[in-house]
């Protein structure tokens, strides 16, 4: 009986994998059509919204370099270094969650991206063992070209807005081509809270997020993907 029910396992499990390995696939050449934040956002009773969000892709040639710089200097600087995890970050943020001060986010890029496109944002071991496992699986498959690509698609950026080409028409009214390094940093400052948050409001946080990551655009100086 044990035997049967391990035989079991073995092929649910496998078959788990090859349907991620496939989706992963697929999303390699295909953006996301819709993702589960869209999903979760659209039902929730905070949302004024509801299904009526806008989701635009462009590819990564449409997205001013600015704006990855500046989601790299706000989110993840050495975001063309590592391999999908950035150790030292996760260990300064494990060392704040335990002494009880603010805690740190210790995602990088990738590991935000993978949890966008295929999870839950929802707090769990499960979710962040699953996060792991895209994160690897995407920095296999997709290089980091694509993973900033998709990235940059999927993201939030406010109340029913997806993607950099929503926000920047949204807020700027230009397409994420034209995108300054002001504005740029602006809406990079925004995510870590994006819907709390507006990058044309001059709160105290949001001059000095955006001067922080300007100055951070400037120390990466320019990402060459090729």
């Amino acid at each position: 009986m044990l035997k049967k029910l391990l035989h079991y396992i073995g092929k649910i499990l496998l078959a788990l994998f090859l349907l991620s390995l496939l989706t992963v696939l697929v999303y390699r050449f295909v953006f996301p059509p819709i993702t589960p934040l869209m999903v979760i956002r659209s039902c929730s009773s905070d949302s004024d919204r509801g299904w009526d969000y806008t989701y635009k892709k462009v590819p990564l040639e449409d997205i001013s370099q600015n704006m990855i710089l500046a989601v790299m200097g706000g989110e993840d600087d050495e975001f063309m270094q590592h391999h999908g995890f950035n150790f030292k970050q996760i260990k300064m943020a494990y060392e704040e969650q335990k002494s009880g001060r603010r805690f740190r986010g210790g995602s990088t890029i990738s590991q935000q991206c993978a949890k966008n496109v295929f999870l839950s944002p929802r707090q769990s071991y499960l979710r962040k063992g699953l996060e792991a496992y895209f994160t690897v699986m995407i920095e296999f498959v997709w290089g980091k070209k694509r993973i900033m690509e998709v990235y940059l698609n999927v993201i939030e950026f406010g109340d029913g807005i997806y993607g950099i080409e929503a926000a920047s028409q949204y807020y700027f009214h230009k397409s994420a081509k034209k995108l300054t390094r002001n504005e740029a940093a602006r809406l990079a400052a925004v995510l870590p809270s994006p819907r709390k948050r507006n990058p044309l409001q001059n709160t105290s946080y949001m001059i000095r997020q955006t001067k922080h990551i300007q100055w951070m655009m400037g120390c990466i100086g320019h990402v060459d993907f090729k």
